[in-house]
């Protein structure tokens, strides 16, 4: 792909502070390209940070075609940068478009995009414990349209930005709290796919039980109520008998999350056995009561992996025995010390970036 490389300009804002705040402080550059459907995907440009402006009409304000990725850059030791799985995230950018009717972006370009764009931007990249530059790919629906059907044009951008760790001390437990009140996603409609209406279904239940000291809200499927889905921001995961990893299985509703994936594959190595199944809720507080199962954690980008000490269901707390748990804190470390170069990846999940003067 040829991107256009715009100059930052005097008034470009100083590389990264000592203080940020993830979500909010944003690098100097950010990548963007258009689709029409006479020209297909073209203008592709690496800009100043920048605002977008909208005409009131514009398609994605009302009828929600939009999609969007996360992944994260790592420092390594060498001073140089790792991608963790880029190539998985993109996988899952294109499937989510397919599913919202929207144009697929060539994988190829899109990945090239976010390395030209984290090299660019490399001084972003922390080197602080547990640190990161998270990136967030986006493609929203920009035909200006009242009338209900796919948009005939694309903006897709990428912007980035640095995050602190998870944990600031340590893998700090979360607490979940259990609805059957509400329904995140059903099967057969965007439960897979990521795009903003999943999470905006969300939001109601998990700022309603904020105040009742839980951290996250556990989602059951949405035709019985009965079977464990995913947490709002994580899959979930839990251990049994201190060896046996279970974590639910896709139905179409659940995303299919990158490190889900990878510990799925990661702890058979660490001497783990791990499994999809369906989880009926009451077989899952039962086997937390019993202590048959031992850990929950959630996986995802944001906490790779996040104990859960307790389950909040009908007005109870199942407490977990372990939490963390010794099986979180070894995937926990096994998975960062790949992402940051750390240790060998024999499973080619990481792709590195060259730093300029970096030996």
């Amino acid at each position: 792909m040829n991107i256009t490389i715009e100059p930052l300009g005097p008034n470009a804002r100083a590389p990264l502070a000592e203080k940020f705040v993830f979500g909010k402080t944003f690098t100097n550059r950010m990548f963007m390209q258009h689709w029409s459907e006479e020209r297909g995907w073209h203008d592709a440009r690496i800009v100043p940070y920048q605002s977008l402006c909208f005409d009131p009409a514009t398609a994605v304000l009302h009828y929600g075609q939009e999609i969007f990725e996360g992944t994260k850059a790592y420092r390594r030791p060498d001073g140089h940068i790792n991608l963790f799985r880029p190539w998985e995230n993109t996988a899952r950018f294109n499937r989510s478009a397919e599913r919202m009717a929207m144009q697929k972006v060539d994988p190829e370009a899109h990945l090239e995009a976010i390395i030209t764009l984290v090299r660019l931007e490399h001084e972003w990249v922390p080197y602080g414990e547990g640190e990161s530059l998270y990136i967030r790919p986006t493609m929203i629906a920009t035909e200006v349209s009242l009338g209900l059907h796919a948009s005939r044009s694309y903006l897709h951008y990428i912007i980035t930005g640095p995050a602190g760790p998870y944990f600031s001390a340590g893998l700090k437990p979360i607490s979940v709290f259990v609805t059957d009140r509400y329904v995140r996603a059903v099967r057969g409609g965007t439960g897979a796919a990521k795009t903003g209406g999943n999470y905006a279904a969300s939001l109601l239940e998990s700022e309603r039980v904020k105040p009742l000291g839980y951290q996250q809200v556990l989602w059951l499927d949405a035709i019985e109520r009965k079977y464990v889905e995913e947490v709002g921001a994580m899959n979930i995961a839990f251990v049994y008998g201190g060896k046996h990893i279970v974590t639910p299985e896709l139905s179409g509703s659940i995303l299919e999350g990158v490190t889900r994936d990878s510990v799925l594959k990661l702890a058979p190595d660490l001497g783990y056995t791990a499994s999809e199944a369906r989880l009926a809720l009451d077989d899952v507080l039962r086997d937390i009561e019993s202590g048959e199962i031992t850990e929950v954690f959630g996986t995802g980008t944001a906490a790779v992996i996040a104990p859960v000490d307790k389950l909040g269901y009908c007005g109870k707390d199942y407490v977990v025995r372990f939490a963390p748990g010794p099986v979180a804190a070894h995937l926990y470390k096994a998975l960062t010390d790949i992402q940051y170069g750390r240790a060998p990846d024999p499973y080619g999940w990481t792709y590195k970036i060259e730093v300029p003067g970096v030996s």
